[in-house]
């Protein structure tokens, strides 16, 4: 998939949108809700992402600042997320609002200055400039996603999806070693169905026995972890495939736990 990098970052601004628009109508109870990451509120979803645009734009702009910060955040254990939301517990849900709309919008300034191919450190291996705009684009969908199940919302479908599809493929490798499994030499065919319903996106050889099928927006609920395979409407065809998507995450840190299956007790 070529990089077309403004309309990677125009895809990172419609998410954002969408999700300050629907926190801004929203009451400041409605922010206590549980969402479906056990023990995080809509609050903790929104001071997670304001907190990790924050490393992101250090990230961009002083390098070694980033590295001492970050290692001192891993530091507190692969759980250091759970420790990031109830440090911000404290703030009222206009200064938690205010706080990520204003840190987005001078990541995003950012972002659209920087070269897209410029190396940078992140948890995990180094990336490029564009790598990070698409990890925060599934971070905000991903946590977007929480904030609108647990207020009982349809997400709203957006061209992000297959940016997002795109990390969710190229990170097969990174999931298994993540894991501790050995890494399949056997291709996977994932064939996606957009949005619109009138163009397939796709990845992998044609002929290759283990596949993935069906609609982006369930590959990507299953990549992000954010749905269990079982209450898709993807078809998995073959060992590869089927033992990909039990562990598939597109996002760096420890191995996410998932989540459990609606219909299936496992």
């Amino acid at each position: 998939m070529a990089l077309d990098y403004p309309a990677l970052l125009h895809d990172l601004e419609v998410e954002t949108d969408l999700l300050i628009d629907l926190l801004f109508s929203s009451s400041e109870e409605v922010w206590e809700t549980p969402t479906p990451a056990a023990g995080w509120s809509i609050r903790d979803q929104v001071s997670h992402l304001a907190y990790f645009d924050d490393f992101a734009h250090l990230a961009l702009t002083d390098t070694e600042q980033f590295r001492i910060d970050a290692d001192r955040l891993t530091a507190r254990g692969p759980n250091f997320p759970d420790h990031v939301a109830a440090a911000h517990r404290h703030l009222a849900p206009v200064e938690l609002m205010n706080w990520f709309s204003e840190s987005r919008t001078k990541l995003l300034a950012a972002f659209t200055a920087d070269d897209p191919r410029r190396r940078l450190p992140w948890f995990g291996p180094d990336m490029s400039v564009a790598s990070s705009v698409t990890a925060r684009l599934m971070e905000t969908w991903a946590h977007g996603q929480d904030v609108y199940d647990a207020l009982g919302l349809g997400h709203p479908l957006t061209p992000a999806l297959r940016s997002i599809a795109h990390l969710g493929v190229s990170t097969f490798a990174f999931a298994y070693r993540l894991n501790d499994l050995v890494v399949p030499t056997e291709p996977v065919r994932v064939e996606l169905d957009a949005p619109d319903a009138d163009e397939q996106w796709t990845w992998g050889p044609e002929d290759a026995a283990h596949r993935v099928a069906g609609p982006a927006e369930d590959f990507v609920l299953v990549v992000t972890q954010r749905r269990n395979v079982a209450d898709t409407e993807l078809a998995v065809t073959g060992d590869v495939a089927s033992s990909w998507m039990a562990i598939a995450q597109a996002f760096a840190g420890a191995p996410g736990r998932g989540r459990n299956s609606r219909t299936v007790s496992r």
